[in-house]
């Protein structure tokens, strides 16, 4: 070896026996593969998955998908290949089994997998569609079955009870109007003045972009009028976001609970977070002893709407469900409501 020469050269004064050295140095590197260093610049190369999933997002984003839809396909697809550790062009069937079990041994819900699934469906269909593939491996995958679970709604003495501990307008009307159009509190948050009209139906932008109107009842139209006569800034959102503060006394509670009635607290150019609406209910639900959270609304509201006789058809459509299967769920009717209902339609 060339290397091997020139550091005998360099030690052949230092050592009594360098032919030795020499042997000893050959038999270690025996096994080894030693090139030269190089200082030159190696070409970048792209990962061939990140270069599809950009291109599949734009595709999606031309589509109509909403940044919410979005920004989930771009979270989630770099995870699964990373978990099936393979280029995206170079998956089969059986990886994708393989990815499945894997993702059920170690715990994983059927609802998460089942998520994750139709992301990468939707990924290998558009793959296939572009003739980027000329077979699409999710063809041959079935449908993982998921348990489906009736949720509970709210009881009678707990919507009373949450009721009774607001303090604020803001408050009340965020309660009355999850509870009476059964919004996802994603809609919620995204509701401008001006989607408002004049018989208090409200214009809200559901999933997959799809618009419908929901309706406020008697205590919802009184919640909202009270808030909205508190309000004294120009934001166009229902509900605006706070401004930060720096203030410590702020942040210990004084003014913070009315801080929407003074404009230079509002930020009127961004609306609330749906984390912040999240975090509020599960707040009175915890002074009350109640296990509370946005969604329990929506499902209180469809429950509410057929105990009184709303057509299920007509519940979904509420809701923004595109099938009624999905409606049946969020519905929390015991045996003897359904007798009621049956005894009441059924003749």
């Amino acid at each position: 070896m060339e290397l091997i020469d020139q550091i005998m050269n360099q030690i052949s004064d230092y050592v009594t026996d360098p032919m030795a050295v020499s042997n000893c140095l050959y038999i270690a590197f025996q096994d080894y593969s030693i090139t030269k260093k190089s200082t030159e610049l190696t070409e970048y190369v792209p990962d061939p998955n990140d270069i599809l999933i950009k291109k599949f997002l734009v595709v999606k984003k031309i589509k109509g998908c909403t940044d919410r839809t979005l920004h989930y396909y771009q979270k989630e697809l770099p995870r699964i290949f990373e978990r099936i550790g393979k280029n995206a062009l170079d998956v089969k069937v059986d990886d994708i089994r393989l990815w499945i079990a894997l993702r059920l041994r170690d715990g994983i819900s059927a609802t998460t997998i089942g998520n994750e699934k139709r992301v990468l469906s939707s990924f290998f269909t558009w793959l296939h569609g572009e003739d980027i593939i000329h077979k699409n491996p999710m063809v041959a995958i079935d449908t993982i079955k998921q348990k489906k679970t009736q949720k509970e709604a709210f009881k009678d003495d707990e919507v009373v009870a949450m009721r009774n501990q607001l303090t604020t307008s803001r408050e009340k009307a965020i309660f009355e109007l999850l509870l009476s159009t059964g919004c996802r509190v994603s809609e919620l948050v995204g509701i401008k003045l001006d989607e408002i009209q004049e018989d208090y139906s409200i214009l809200v932008h559901g999933k997959g972009q799809k618009d419908r109107y929901v309706y406020m009842n008697a205590n919802a139209k009184f919640a909202y009028q009270q808030y909205i006569n508190d309000r004294k800034d120009n934001s166009i959102w229902l509900f605006p976001r706070m401004i930060s503060i720096q203030s410590e006394d702020f942040h210990k509670g004084k003014g913070m609970k009315s801080w929407y009635k003074n404009p230079k607290l509002v930020n009127e150019a961004e609306h609330a977070d749906k984390g912040t609406i999240e975090f509020i209910v599960r707040k009175w639900g915890k002074k009350c002893n109640v296990k509370a959270y946005p969604h329990k609304f929506r499902r209180t509201c469809a429950t509410n709407a057929l105990r009184n006789g709303m057509p299920i058809e007509m519940v979904s459509r509420m809701l923004g469900h595109q099938n009624i299967g999905t409606t049946q769920i969020y519905l929390d009717l015991n045996d003897d409501q359904m007798k009621m209902m049956h005894e009441r339609y059924v003749r």
